[in-house]
């Protein structure tokens, strides 16, 4: 069976006859003529090979609609859902949302990829996370029958060349507490002693502290200026506060400026208080004020982890403290900072499998 190619004004469409019903099929196949022709080769592959299947006709913008109004609406937090409705609507549809999904292969999408690379000034981690929805939404497809593969697959993200994270030592972090203002001291003594993310700090309440225990419990993130869920099921965890940190807080509940909400760290008015503020004027000035580089407030949290590498506090506590998903992601992430120990690991072996016999041999 062969089929041909058509072009209608500026598209093209693909011209075959379905094998069961015998009926002249035509399909959209975008505004290039080489992308016709690829999608043609395979659909008279599949019905040589007798796996052809003709699938309901919907356009790649209707389907995402679809996918965001009967599956992610559902399942994925409020703050997520507008970031994947932004990535859709800005870069997902102008590329993709009149063709037929069955109409998309893989090298339109290796295509995509590339032209994001190429053509705009996006860092490889938000093409990745643009990819990674277009795969989200093709894999639905699939699960709906609208798609027999998901063509997106196997296409790799682009790579990416991870910055070496900065983090202050611990002379440095001493310099910038004494050079911030007296009223954000206890907030960024928090920050520094449990390395909780910005959202998760300014989403504290006094109810969150067990003092008992000495420990934080975090329950809720601040994202947009308004309380979410934390990053991840990981992320829900008890942080251990040290002695001078329960005392610092303690002590900033007797001056703690009134809230109905109940936030350790509100702002004057007892509401949230805005994050990007908070950087901008308390932190890069404190930060300058002590003679220190320019560095982000996540590099608390960095300064954090080193802190506990240097105590030699074992890899499950420090990814249990973080709230990272696995102590992998820690290692790859912190493992340079962790001490080097294979020297001497020779002799520590011999030690343990024949320390009494050598010690004799060499006191001969």
């Amino acid at each position: 069976m062969r089929g041909s190619i058509v072009k209608k004004g500026s598209n093209y469409y693909i011209v075959y006859r379905d094998p069961a019903t015998k009926k002249q099929v035509w399909k959209a196949a975008g505004a290039s003529k080489k992308r016709a022709e690829r999608i043609l080769t395979e659909i008279i592959s599949q019905i040589h090979q007798g796996t052809y299947q003709e699938l309901e006709e919907i356009s790649f913008a209707d389907f995402a609609d679809k996918w965001l109004s009967d599956y992610a609406e559902a399942r994925i937090k409020a703050n997520t859902l507008r970031f994947y409705s932004d990535i859709i609507r800005l870069h997902l549809i102008p590329y993709f949302g009149c063709i037929n999904l069955t109409s998309i292969s893989a090298h339109m999408v290796e295509e995509f990829v590339a032209k994001q690379r190429r053509e705009t000034n996006l860092s490889p981690t938000s093409i990745g996370y643009h990819l990674r929805v277009l795969k989200t939404i093709l894999k639905r497809a699939v699960a709906w029958g609208y798609l027999i593969r998901n063509p997106a697959e196997l296409i790799e993200k682009p790579r990416i060349t991870r910055k070496e994270m900065d983090f202050l030592n611990k002379e440095e972090l001493k310099r910038f507490l004494d050079n911030v203002d007296i009223r954000f001291y206890p907030l960024f003594l928090t920050a520094a002693l449990t390395g909780m993310r910005r959202g998760e700090l300014l989403a504290l309440k006094w109810e969150d502290i067990n003092w008992a225990t000495g420990q934080i419990c975090i329950r809720r993130s601040l994202v947009n200026g308004k309380f979410d869920e934390p990053k991840s099921k990981a992320a829900n965890r008890n942080i251990i506060m040290p002695p001078i940190l329960v005392k610092e807080l303690k002590k900033h509940k007797l001056s703690c400026p009134p809230s109905e909400l109940n936030l350790i760290f509100p702002n004057s008015r007892g509401k949230t208080m805005n994050g990007d503020n908070l950087y901008r004027y308390q932190f890069q000035p404190a930060l300058r004020r002590a003679g220190l580089r320019h560095v982000s407030f996540h590099s608390l949290r960095h300064t954090f982890a080193s802190l506990l590498i240097n105590s030699c506090e074992n890899l499950k506590f420090i990814q249990s403290q973080l709230g990272h998903s696995s102590a992998q992601l820690t290692l790859d992430r912190y493992g340079h900072l962790m001490p080097e120990v294979q020297h001497g690991a020779g002799e520590r072996l011999e030690e343990t499998l024949f320390g009494d016999s050598v010690r004799k041999v060499l006191e001969k």
